[in-house]
C-alpha cells in the first residue's frame, strides 16, 4: 500500500459519504457507502483483517482514492446509486437496463393510460411492472389483461386524431376513449383494475369488482353489471392457477443469492397476498465485496425509480445500513416497509426456495457459458483465428440503389448478443450505389472511436472479397493490427456435372484464396448465421425506417393534400407502400381527393422509389 493512499485514509472524515476507489490511470474501480468513511476505507486495507482473496484482489489495484461527504446515511445511499449508474465501476453489483427483459408500462401521468411492453424502466411517473425474462409470455399476458380491462395501447398522436373506433375495439381489446365511447371515470376503474392485477392483489380487485357490479345491477344498469361479472371471473380464473405459498396476506419480495467464485445470482420471488406471481434472476460478476454490501447494494438499485415496493423484503443476512434503507423505501412507499431475516416458517422457507432457484439459475448460466466457450474455440480453429473470438462486431448495410443508405453494427460477446454495443449510422458521404465506399465509411467512423470503445476480436462484415479488403484496409490505416477479419457472403446456386446445388455461406479469410465454406449445423455454422440475421435484422429495419420517414413526407409536398387527407390516406391504405400499390380509381375514393392530385401523388412516390 503506497503511503499516498494511507495519508488519504487517515485524513478521511468520520462522517457519513462515498468513496470511491481508482486505479493508476484514474479509472474508477469501485464506489461505496458508508455512515463513517474512515472506518469503513481503513477496514479494506488493514492487513490483519479482511484476508479474503477477493478483497485483496481489489486492495491491490487501488492507487488513488477520493470521497464525497453527505449530510446523512440516507443522502450517502441515494448519491452512491447517482454514481454507480454515471461510471459504471467494474468491482460494483450493477442492476443494469438488461434489454434481454422487458416490463409492463402503464401510464398513469396520461389522461387515458396506456398499457405497454417496454424494454427499458425510466423515471417518467409511469408505473413499471416486472421485469420479466420471456418477452412473448408478457405480450400475451398483456393481451389477456386488455380482454378484461380494454386499456389502449395507441401512441398520442394516433389518439388525439382518431374519431372511429380502431380494430381493437372490434375485437374487444379497446375500450375506445379516442372515439368518445367510455368517460374518463370509466376508463379509470379500467387502469386501477389492470394495476391491482398486475400487482398481484387479486383478492380486493375481486371484492372491489363485485361492489361495482352490484352497484350496477342497483341501478339496473344491466349490460354493464354483465361486464363486471366476465371481469370477476377470468381475475378468479387467474387466481386459481397462482400457487399459494404462505398464509401471510402482505405483499413480499423474495431475494435469495448464491455465489461461485466471482460470480453472483440473485433470485427474486415476487409473493402477492400469499401467492407466488413471478419470478426473476439477475447475475453479476467480477463481484469482490463481502455478502453484506451485495444485498445492501442490490436491493438500493433495484427498487430506485418507479419500480413497486412491497410490504416486505425478506433476505438472508443483515446489512449496516438495514434501518436506513429500510426507512427509505417506507418514504418510497408512503408507508411501512420491513426488511425480515427469518429464522423459521414460511419466510425462511421461501427464501430457500429462492436461493435453490438462483443456485439452479447459476448452474444453468455457467453450463452454457461452458457450451458458448465451446463454440468460441471451435470458429477460432475453423476461421483459422489468432485468438478466441470473444467479441465479434459485425456490419452490414442497407440501401436501395445507394438511397437513405444505412449501416448496422452488432456485438457479440461469448457468443451472445450484447446489445447494448449495437450502433446504427446513417450513410453520409457515397452517392449512389457504392457498396465499398458505405463499408468504408462506417467501418471508418466504428473503429475512429477505438480508444473509447475498445477493440473486437473479430470483425465480420457483410459480402465478399472487396469487403474483405476494405475492411483490412481501414484497420491497417488506424494502425489496428491484433484484430482479425472475415467477411461473411450468402449462399449461391451453382452447377456441377449438370447438377445444381446450392452452397452455403462463404466464408472469406485473410490467409486463404479461396473461400471457406461451413459445415451446415455445425456450430461454427449456427453462431455464424445468428450473427449475420441479427446484423442484417438490424439493418434492414433501420432503412425501412429512414425511407419510411422520407416517403410520409412525400405527402406533405403534393398540393391538395393537407393534414385529414393525408391522415385518411394512411388509415384506408395502411402506409406509403398502401398507397403505392394503390389505382388511381382508389387513390380518388377518398373524399376531395381529384384524378389530377391522385396522379400527382403516384408520380411523386414513384419518382421518390
Amino acid at each position: 500500500m503506497s503511503i499516498k493512499i494511507e495519508d488519504k485514509i487517515e485524513t478521511l472524515p468520520q462522517s457519513p459519504g462515498v468513496y470511491i476507489m481508482k486505479g493508476g490511470r484514474g479509472e474508477i474501480l469501485y464506489i461505496g457507502k458508508a455512515k463513517n468513511l474512515r472506518a469503513r476505507v481503513r477496514s479494506y486495507f488493514k492487513q490483519i483483517g479482511d484476508t479474503r482473496y477477493a478483497v485483496r484482489f481489489l486492495i491491490t489495484k487501488v492507487k488513488d482514492m477520493d470521497y464525497i461527504i453527505t449530510s446523512n446515511e440516507k443522502e450517502a445511499l441515494i448519491l452512491e446509486d447517482t454514481l454507480l449508474k454515471r461510471y459504471k465501476p467494474r468491482y460494483n453489483i450493477r442492476l443494469k437496463d438488461d434489454k434481454t427483459y422487458v416490463s409492463i408500462k402503464i401510464t398513469v401521468n396520461e389522461r387515458f393510460p396506456r398499457i405497454l411492453v417496454v424494454r427499458k424502466v425510466v423515471k417518467d411517473g409511469a408505473r413499471y411492472f416486472g421485469p420479466f425474462a420471456s418477452a412473448k409470455m408478457v405480450r400475451e399476458t398483456v393481451k389477456f389483461i386488455r380482454r378484461i380491462f380494454p386499456l389502449r395501447v395507441c401512441g398520442p398522436s394516433e389518439f388525439k386524431n382518431r374519431v372511429r373506433p380502431c380494430l381493437d375495439y372490434q375485437i374487444g381489446l379497446c375500450s375506445a376513449p379516442a372515439a368518445g365511447l367510455i368517460s374518463e371515470e370509466d376508463y379509470r376503474e379500467l387502469v386501477d383494475g389492470t394495476i391491482m392485477f398486475l400487482e398481484g392483489r387479486n383478492r380486493q380487485l375481486i371484492e372491489r369488482l363485485r361492489e361495482r357490479m352490484f352497484e350496477a345491477s342497483r341501478r339496473l344498469e344491466f349490460e354493464r353489471a354483465a361486464r363486471i361479472r366476465d371481469q370477476i371471473r377470468a381475475v378468479e380464473a387467474t387466481l386459481e392457477e397462482q400457487k399459494v405459498v404462505t398464509q401471510t396476506e402482505i405483499d413480499q419480495d423474495v431475494i435469495g443469492y448464491i455465489k461461485k467464485d466471482n460470480t453472483i445470482a440473485v433470485q427474486v420471488l415476487f409473493v402477492r397476498g400469499g401467492r407466488l406471481v413471478n419470478t426473476v434472476s439477475y447475475f453479476f460478476d467480477d463481484i469482490v465485496v463481502d455478502d453484506r454490501e451485495i444485498i445492501s447494494s442490490f436491493i438500493t438499485q433495484y427498487y430506485y425509480g418507479e419500480r413497486f415496493t412491497p410490504d416486505e423484503v425478506v433476505v438472508r443476512g443483515g446489512m449496516d445500513d438495514m434501518d436506513i434503507i429500510e426507512e427509505w423505501l417506507s418514504e418510497k412507499k408512503g408507508k411501512k416497509v420491513s426488511i425480515r431475516i427469518p429464522q423459521r416458517g414460511d419466510r425462511l422457507r421461501l427464501l430457500e426456495m429462492a436461493e435453490a432457484n438462483a443456485g439452479e439459475s447459476l448452474r444453468t448460466r455457467l453450463e452454457e457459458e461452458r457450451l458458448r466457450g465451446d463454440v468460441v474455440e471451435a470458429l477460432k480453429r475453423r476461421l483459422r483465428l489468432r485468438k478466441p473470438p470473444r467479441v465479434i462486431e459485425a456490419f452490414d448495410i442497407s440501401n436501395i440503389g445507394g438511397r437513405e443508405a444505412v449501416g448496422s453494427m452488432v456485438v457479440f460477446r461469448d457468443g451472445r448478443p450484447y446489445r447494448d454495443g449495437y450502433r446504427l449510422y446513417r450513410i453520409k458521404y457515397p452517392e449512389g450505389p457504392d457498396d465499398y465506399g458505405m463499408m468504408y465509411e462506417v467501418l471508418s467512423r466504428r473503429f475512429a472511436r477505438k480508444d473509447e470503445t475498445g477493440l473486437p476480436d473479430l470483425v465480420v462484415v457483410d459480402g465478399g472479397k472487396g469487403q474483405l479488403n476494405i475492411a483490412r484496409k481501414v484497420l491497417e490505416e488506424l494502425g489496428i493490427r491484433d484484430v482479425d477479419v472475415v467477411a461473411l457472403a450468402k449462399e449461391r446456386e451453382e452447377v456441377r456435372g449438370g447438377v445444381r446445388r446450392t452452397r452455403g455461406e462463404r466464408v472469406y479469410l485473410v490467409s486463404a484464396k479461396e473461400p471457406l465454406f461451413l459445415k451446415e449445423g455445425s456450430k461454427e455454422d449456427l453462431i455464424l448465421r445468428r450473427i449475420r440475421d441479427e446484423v442484417h435484422r438490424r439493418a434492414i429495419t433501420y432503412h425501412r425506417k429512414v425511407r419510411g420517414k422520407r416517403l410520409t413526407s412525400v405527402l406533405d409536398t403534393i398540393p391538395g393534400i393537407g393534414r385529414m387527407r393525408k391522415k385518411a390516406l394512411l388509415e384506408r391504405f395502411g402506409d406509403i407502400s398502401g398507397i403505392a400499390s394503390a389505382s388511381i380509381d382508389e387513390i380518388t375514393e377518398i373524399p376531395g381527393i381529384t384524378e389530377r392530385i391522385a396522379r400527382t401523388l403516384k408520380k411523386a412516390l414513384e419518382s421518390s422509389g
